[in-house]
């Protein structure tokens, strides 16, 4: 089975074919640096980024661009709120997101740019637009001739006529420079510049660039007229990137991108969650401050869980149930990932780093298991299933070891499913750091265990249940799972 996307530009899956073989041109829009990165960013870029890691490890070679919008009306009124300036507000949430992604273990993007150092490409491609009739200044505004675009509207499926009959006059109210368009629908190039803000020079006068032309210009000056795939979020398919492909299209006379892809929101309990609305919570806020449902701190790959745990296109709700269950399943892989530092020694392996690095012993079938579910269209929910179950596998081997019972597995399969699933976990980027060992046999020892379970019983049988369920919840806090069982001592194993 062959690749296959869905084209939201056809509203169908298609087979991925490159304009160059084996190599990716992919280019995803960034963030208006203006604000902490909330969950809806981290679902967006921990889905490109697995798409990203994905063609690599199917052999494509991937050139990945992600931009910074710097200069931005939200941006200026936040400087304005914190007494800073554009520049340092721009610099200091891009270093916030870095340090927040960074957490969730998704990779830097081959290049950054940013608007700001693209204003002569983003004039350059402005004045080709002119040349060709598709804009035109007034005031030392520049509008971009949308009527003049016979194919505008072909991403988003939208008829400016029914827009326009179904705007009636708020279109005008709503936009204070309606007096100088041609058209209610036509869109800013270049803005004049406004007193106290920040200007550039140009054919136009002094100005600033609008938002949808700068990731034209910045797609063709990093990756070419034409890349493969043009990524964002579901709510940036209009106006935004129907903006970008008639900027861009009617410059070159070419598509600018075959695929376009996009992945839906994130509700928050069941409502919308944005900015605007206030109900939003960042990344940091999720990582450092909240609790899940059994008052755990959130581990950053629990959330990297959750998001490929959805269909990227498909709407998905976070709630206090949804972080639980994907905390519980990512306990499950991670015990599965740290297997073979545990338990290896004991199985005659040697070499653990090395073992761990090796795809080369890979099981085929669950190998071609995950390949064929992800290579529908990016299912990583499906692929998920093949590396839960063989952490499973791993886990209850290793529970086995843990209580020095024979365990009759083959020690060879045993590493050769270990390595697949580091390998498979490696292409969602699920990973652990064999350090974490430290972390995850820390704590009580068997003797120490027993003797609880001891005093445990005592007040199970006096009725002292205030006794019998602390020690319970400190075994638990310890990662110690105890099982009850009528008639005979209770048993436990670490979980």
């Amino acid at each position: 089975m062959s690749l296959t996307i869905y084209n939201t530009l056809t509203r169908t899956k298609e087979p991925f074919q490159t304009l160059t073989p084996n190599q990716v041109k992919m280019y995803c829009c960034g963030v208006t640096v203006y604000d902490y990165c909330h969950l809806g960013h981290a679902r967006s870029y921990i889905v490109w980024d697995t798409v990203r890691r994905y063609l690599q490890w199917r052999g494509y070679q991937v050139e990945y661009v992600q931009n910074f919008t710097d200069i931005d009306d939200k941006i200026l009124n936040r400087a304005d709120l914190e007494q800073s300036s554009m520049t340092a507000v721009s610099e200091k949430y891009t270093d916030a997101y870095f340090e927040d992604l960074h957490r969730l273990n998704v990779r830097d993007a081959d290049s950054y740019p940013l608007a700001t150092k693209h204003i002569q490409e983003i004039q350059d491609l402005i004045t080709d637009l002119e040349q060709k009739g598709f804009a035109y200044s007034v005031d030392g505004d520049v509008y971009f001739r949308v009527r003049k675009d016979d194919e505008y509207g072909k991403l988003s499926k939208r008829n400016l006529d029914d827009l326009r009959a179904g705007a009636g006059e708020r279109v005008e109210s709503a936009d204070p420079d309606q007096i100088k368009k041609e058209d209610p629908f036509d869109f800013a190039l270049w803005k004049a510049a406004k007193p106290g803000e920040p200007s550039w020079e140009s054919p136009w006068g002094n100005g600033r660039p609008g938002w949808h032309i700068e990731c034209s210009a910045m797609i063709r000056t990093q990756l070419g007229e034409t890349i493969d795939i043009h990524c964002g979020g579901g709510d940036l398919v209009f106006p935004h990137h129907e903006n970008e492909i008639a900027q861009s299209e009617c410059a070159h006379d070419r598509p600018l991108s075959t695929y376009w892809m996009h992945n839906g929101m994130v509700k928050l309990s069941g409502e919308k969650m944005s900015k605007s609305l206030g109900n939003f919570i960042t990344i940091r806020k999720l990582l450092d401050d909240y609790r899940d449902g059994n008052n755990h701190q959130i581990d950053p790959m629990t959330v990297r869980l959750f998001v490929l745990t959805a269909q990227y296109r498909k709407p998905m709700d976070f709630s206090d149930a949804s972080i639980t269950a994907a905390g519980q399943s990512w306990q499950t892989i991670k015990d599965g990932l740290l297997f073979g530092y545990e338990f290896g020694e004991k199985l005659g392996w040697d070499n653990l780093d090395s073992i761990a690095s090796t795809p080369a012993a890979t099981t085929a079938d669950d190998v071609d298991r995950f390949r064929t579910a992800v290579d529908d269209d990016f299912n990583f929910a499906e692929g998920l299933v093949v590396v839960f179950e063989l952490a499973k596998e791993l886990r209850k081997v290793g529970n086995i070891i843990a209580h020095d019972s024979e365990q009759t597995a083959d020690p060879i399969l045993l590493k050769a499913k270990w390595q697949t699933l580091i390998e498979l976990a490696g292409v969602l980027g699920l990973e652990v750091n064999p350090d974490e060992l430290k972390v995850h046999t820390s704590g009580l020892s068997d003797a120490e265990i027993e003797s609880l379970l001891t005093e445990r019983q005592i007040a199970r049988e006096t009725k002292d249940f205030a006794t019998s369920d602390r020690i319970r919840a400190q075994l638990t806090e310890d990662k110690i799972v105890v099982i009850d069982k009528a008639g005979v001592p209770s048993t436990w194993y670490r979980g």
